[in-house]
């Protein structure tokens, strides 16, 4: 019909297998995978969320447990097994299906290869062929052992004459056959019972048949009507990657140019954090330059200041000492002892030699008349100023990817809208709504006709129960009645009717154990086969096995189920991969193997990420040109300052003359001694003029020789900080220069290489947002567009309704009732000797005294009273030592 094309083609469109692009494309990555220079990995791709795909909820529960009449099922199965313990013959099947598929003929029989299946098939039904020849000779056996048996009694044989021999052991038979028949009648009330519940079974279920089929009908509704719901959906979807694609283009900038600036930065930012250490030195030089010419300066002045005063300050210790006091014996020796150190009041350290640096000053003032770290700076921010490089120069590839996306998104909606998908899933609806409402007009009839099953079924079990209600009151009414006393020919009443009811049971036992037997031979032979062939093999899906068999139906075509659905049997389709499908619940895409009739794949390939877009993504350019990280009057600035002299400066002959001290001796260390001297004079004035000099020196030290310290120590440090810096000058603002030529080499010469790989990266990352959502697609048909969950629960509904509904119940009705066939055999026996108990007899046997003789005679007495003599000459009839003469009415009687 025209509608199921439609529904065919609606879900067609949505797959994909996330095929690779073309082999010059795979090509071209296996080169770049193979570049040595290529370490770095593309970006991670940003996993999309597309959320989930409206999901279809089905009521259908094709499960059955069939509770306690489960046990009698198993029962049967186990009887079945029993019969026909043989593997199901799939191959044996399809040979023979394959050979009469032109129909079946007689002469073809006679052809070796149709006499070896019609042997092996025979074989495999060997034990439904023995129980169905045992079934047909019980129907035609038992209605001439009837008449026989009836003819015989007529002829006073079989137990038809109404004599009973009196017997040792009467009642102990009588007991055996009382509980023989009560067993018996037991165990065909039990197969009664089996049967009745079997029967009972079918009409129960039948009810929930009516459940199945109306939940399986709403099933396809729900399919029909959530299957749109879900395309559009899958459709709607795109627009996510879309918008993640657009908004990865928008910020190109950042993200192109953030990884061309990253990967450039290994070479960029430390030859620029150099240039920019080299600008920080200039300043250092130049506040260690202010300095040593500062410190120059005041220990110059300073120094010639202090000469002047330790002269003086040595010219009056000298008057002291000259003091007629020096010339007594014990002071002379102190006197001379400080004479003799006055030397030492003298400068040791002669700064006035050194040079100055007052040129190397000026060239370096020169220098930083330039801003060395504004134009290091500068270099900074043009480098990083690439991803608005990349920016400005893919505006106009930006802009025409987005029209090619709003063109794909145009085409995507267009192709989902040129199947009239909505129309067809209505007429599929209405369709199933006209089916159910067809289904459910039968329901009557249905009804009707399990009715009238149901009272065949209890008719026929009705006639056992007649044969268990004769059995059960003659046994009631035998023993009930049976009276020991009473001899054969005076049994009362009730025990003789007893014995008739046992008659009459076997009479309805004859009239209808063959019927019972024909209806029970003919459910197993149906019911029977059908559960080993139809019912089994379809539980354990060796049925489907058989369907999916290549060139089964025709020599030519090798799959059945395509070439029915698709005309096109050469499809890797069959029934059995098509349920397992449907019964996990995967989509129907995938379970019709729909990608054959119309692969989605080249349609996602050609607008998704067609060769157009993969051009204009791959045909990104960025020139990085304008970046110039070091403007050339930086790079004079550079030279300028390597030459600005500092490396000429006498630094030895400076750190020679910071090594001397400022004086030759210690002035504290002088004042200390000279202190202690004037301790060893005797008091006087001599005393406190020593002490006075050695205040004058100390004081001297104070103000004059400790600043120069401090200036020594200052000039120390920057004589030590200039000798650093000045170290190779030139050879490390070649370094500098070299390192910022290589990277500047690297941006204006080698970009390109970066540019392409960061490119590839970002295309890459790009592409991947689409393989995600076609990579999404392909597993949402796979799993939750159309479900076809309802297909698997048809077949499951039907397994349910036709085997464990019907034909289990079948098998087990035949199954009690034939077990009550068979037990009405020895029912019939154990009835006919046991009314022989119960029966009022016409004669019985009475016994005579006939003493001196070795002969006896019987006399048997009727029910009349004649007495008749039989005389006997057999030891063996003489019984008057063994019973009791047997009472009998009067002759006259």
């Amino acid at each position: 019909m025209l509608w199921t094309r439609w529904l065919v083609l609606l879900l067609c469109w949505g797959g994909t297998s996330g095929e690779q692009q073309s082999d010059d494309r795979d090509g071209v990555r296996a080169a770049v995978r193979s570049d040595p220079r290529r370490q770095r990995s593309p970006p991670p791709v940003e996993p999309l969320d597309f959320g989930f795909v409206p999901a279809a909820v089905y009521d259908t529960h094709a499960y059955y447990e069939p509770g306690t009449i489960g046990i009698l099922f198993h029962m049967v199965h186990a009887f079945l097994y029993v019969i026909q313990p043989h593997s199901f013959p799939k191959d044996l099947i399809v040979k023979v299906i394959q050979q009469n598929m032109g129909g079946i003929k007689v002469e073809e029989w006679q052809k070796p290869e149709n006499v070896v299946l019609l042997l092996q098939w025979i074989h495999y039904e060997a034990g439904f062929l023995i129980c169905t020849t045992i079934g047909i000779i019980f129907v035609v056996i038992t209605p001439i052992i009837a008449t026989c048996f009836c003819v015989c009694r007529c002829c006073d044989n079989c137990g038809g004459e109404m004599h009973q021999r009196q017997r040792k052991n009467a009642d102990c038979h009588r007991g055996f056959f009382t509980a023989s028949l009560i067993a018996t009648t037991i165990f065909i009330i039990l197969g009664v019972l089996v049967a009745y519940a079997a029967n009972h079974n079918i009409s129960s279920q039948i009810k929930s048949t009516r459940r199945l089929i109306n939940t399986n009908m709403r099933d396809l509704k729900t399919f029909a009507n959530n299957t749109p719901a879900q395309i559009e959906y899958l459709t709607a979807q795109y627009t996510t990657a879309k918008n993640k694609v657009l908004s990865d283009l928008d910020n190109i900038g950042p993200l192109l140019g953030g990884r061309i600036h990253s990967h450039l930065e290994k070479e960029v930012v430390p030859a620029l954090d150099t240039a920019l250490r080299v600008a920080g030195a200039m300043r250092e030089t130049k506040e260690a330059l202010e300095n040593i010419s500062t410190s120059l300066d005041i220990l110059q002045e300073g120094v010639g200041k202090l000469q002047a005063s330790l002269s003086g300050e040595r010219a009056s210790l000298s008057n002291t000492l000259s003091d007629p006091a020096c010339t007594n014996g014990a002071v002379s020796q102190t006197c001379n002892a400080i004479r003799s150190s006055l030397p030492q009041l003298g400068i040791n350290a002669d700064f006035s030699k050194l040079p100055d640096v007052n040129h190397a000053l000026q060239n370096v003032n020169t220098v930083l008349r330039i801003d060395l770290s504004n134009i290091v700076q500068k270099g900074y921010a043009s480098f990083n100023d690439t991803p608005r490089l990349v920016k400005d120069q893919t505006k106009n590839i930006v802009s025409g990817v987005k029209g090619m996306l709003d063109k794909i998104g145009n085409e995507i909606t267009a192709f989902s809208k040129m199947f009239p998908i909505e129309p067809s899933l209505v007429n599929f609806t209405i369709f199933l709504n006209e089916r159910h409402k067809a289904i459910e007009s039968f329901y009557p009839q249905i009804d009707q006709m399990d009715f009238y099953r149901w009272i065949v079924c209890v008719a026929v079990l009705c006639i056992v129960v007649l044969v268990l209600a004769f059995n059960i009151l003659g046994l009631l009414c035998g023993s009930c009645g049976y009276d020991k006393q009473a001899t054969p020919t005076t049994r009362g009443c009730l025990s003789n009717t007893g014995g008739n009811l046992l008659m009459a049971g076997v009479g309805f036992s004859f009239i209808f154990a063959w019927v019972l037997m024909g209806i029970v031979t003919t459910l197993f032979v149906v019911g029977g086969n059908v559960e080993k062939l139809m019912c089994e093999p379809l539980a354990n899906r060796q049925l489907f096995k058989i369907i999916d068999t290549p060139f089964l139906v025709h020599p030519e075509k090798k799959n059945f189920l395509p070439g029915m659905l698709f005309q096109n049997p050469n499809i890797d389709l069959t029934l059995g991969s098509m349920y397992r499908d449907c019964h996990d619940n995967n989509g129907l895409y995938h379970a019709l193997q729909l990608e054959t009739m119309f692969n989605i794949n080249s349609f996602l390939n050609r607008t998704v990420y067609n060769r157009d877009l993969a051009k204009v993504l791959e045909g990104v350019q960025v020139d990085l040109t304008e970046i110039t990280l070091l403007e050339q009057a930086g790079r004079d600035n550079l030279m300028n300052f390597a030459n600005s002299g500092i490396g000429q400066i006498d630094y030895p002959g400076y750190l020679a003359e910071l090594n001397k001290g400022v004086t030759v001796v210690d002035l504290l260390s002088f004042c200390s001694d000279l202190e202690d001297q004037a301790d060893q004079l005797p008091r006087g004035a001599l005393e406190n003029a020593l002490k006075g000099h050695a205040s004058s020196i100390r004081a001297i030290h104070k103000e004059q020789v400790v600043p120069l310290e401090q200036a020594m120590s200052t000039l120390s440090q920057s004589i030590k900080l200039l000798q650093r810096t000045s170290n190779d000058l030139p050879v490390k603002v070649t370094n500098v220069l070299s390192a910022l030529d290589a990277a500047e080499y690297l941006i204006t010469h080698n970009a390109s290489h970066v540019v392409k790989q960061e490119t590839k990266g970002f295309v890459q990352t790009l592409v991947g947002y689409f393989r995600q959502y076609t990579e999404w697609v392909k597993n949402s048909l796979t799993a939750e567009v159309a479900p076809c969950k309802p297909i698997s629960n048809i077949v499951d509904s039907m397994e349910i309704v036709a085997c464990s509904f019907i034909i289990d119940s079948v098998n087990t009705f035949w199954f009690g009732l034939g077990s009550c066939c068979i037990l009405l055999i020895p029912s019939i026996i154990f009835s006919i000797k046991l009314a022989k108990y119960y029966r009022r007899m016409d004669t019985e046997d009475v016994f005579e005294d006939i003493a001196n003789t070795s002969n006896h005679d019987e006399q048997v007495c009727d029910i009349h009273g004649n007495i008749a003599v039989v005389r006997f000459s057999s030891p063996y009839y003489d019984t008057l030592t063994w019973f009791p003469r047997a009472s009998a009415p009067p002759c006259d009687w």
